[in-house]
């Protein structure tokens, strides 16, 4: 099983960074294939164009786009990363989703409208929030985010949402005790989704 990591945040040894590096420990123990989509460290450039915007004619993807969909054409798992900043994910993660998994990628037009491409392919997000997560649910913004982001991508693309793992309370003062603690339930997440796949391959 192939996975790749999308992590957004321009700060790859906070929080958000330490998370995704717990992931990409554990899928290697378990000898699955991992890579690491750093979206800030690649100067991804988030900015949908005008030619890349399904309208009267097809699409014309950017050569950066082109490459990328290349590396990920055997991914299957997506493993987002992200904070929360204004109660909803980067604006570099979001650029990121409308041009990769744009028209001819993510969903093509059929016989019957749109039709997703990515059956069979899964999704599972890491995120945190400066507020605690009660507040995040209590605001509305928890729902707003699973609902128009995970729930969303995965009914336009058909995506199999396995997890959305959040940690509240995350600031710069966090004890390293309490990020070890999260990084062990990233861990344990990953375990509790590809257990039966991570058994299999300890057996080869």
């Amino acid at each position: 099983m192939k996975h790749a990591v999308v992590f957004a945040h321009p700060n790859p040894k906070g929080f958000t960074g330490t998370m995704a590096q717990t992931y990409v420990r554990a899928a290697r123990a378990h000898r699955h294939d991992v890579i690491v989509r750093d979206l800030y460290g690649m100067d991804f450039d988030p900015r949908l164009k005008l030619e890349e915007i399904p309208c009267t004619e097809p699409p014309r993807p950017g050569a950066d786009i082109v490459a990328e969909r290349k590396v990920l054409g055997d991914v299957d798992v997506y493993a987002l990363f992200y904070p929360f900043w204004f109660n909803s994910p980067p604006a570099m993660l979001k650029g990121y989703v409308e041009r990769v998994f744009g028209m001819g990628f993510g969903y093509a037009h059929g016989p019957g409208g749109m039709e997703p491409l990515m059956q069979g392919k899964k999704l599972i997000s890491i995120t945190s929030s400066g507020a605690p997560m009660a507040w995040v649910r209590d605001t509305g913004a928890w729902r707003a985010v699973r609902k128009i982001f995970d729930e969303h991508l995965a009914e336009v693309c058909g995506f199999e949402i396995l997890d959305h793992v959040h940690f509240g309370e995350i600031t710069p003062g966090i004890r390293q005790d309490a990020v070890e603690s999260c990084a062990g339930e990233v861990e344990s997440a990953f375990i509790e989704q590809f257990a039966a796949q991570a058994a299999a391959n300890s057996n080869v």
